[in-house]
């Protein structure tokens, strides 16, 4: 890289390319787009995104924190209590991210008719499940 340039996404270890690793993570992704319409509790973005279990919810909601895109508030009660949310960086982020999930819902049909497709041309079985 030429020195003052931007650093490319393209590079192999670029703080760029480590950027766009924070959030191409499917949890991640869902994590933040269910922060995105307000605070929640541990308990309620479990509830909310299916198939998450407790253990990759608190290790992603961790890494989040550490890269500072959600902040953890713990209130000082009994039981303890805490919630979290965006921070200024992550909502930066959320159009894009938005724009990827509403993408998502709306063209998963075709992606699934694509799929069956393709796997009927090559005589394949599909392999995953959409």
């Amino acid at each position: 890289m030429v020195p003052n340039e931007p650093d490319s996404v393209f590079e192999r270890g670029s703080l760029s390319r480590q950027a766009i690793e924070l959030v191409a993570d499917k949890w991640a992704i869902l994590i933040l787009y269910a922060l995105s319409q307000g605070t929640l509790r541990h308990g309620e973005l479990g509830r909310r995104i299916g198939g998450i279990s407790q253990k990759m919810l608190t290790k992603t909601l961790r890494n989040l924190e550490r890269d500072g895109l959600i902040l953890r508030k713990v209130y000082q009660v009994v039981p303890p209590r805490v919630e979290y949310s965006l921070t200024p960086m992550a909502r930066d982020l959320m159009g894009p991210l938005s724009r990827l999930c509403i993408w998502a819902e709306e063209h998963i049909e075709k992606v699934k008719a694509a799929r069956a497709e393709h796997d009927a041309r090559s005589g394949e079985a599909g392999t995953k499940e959409g």
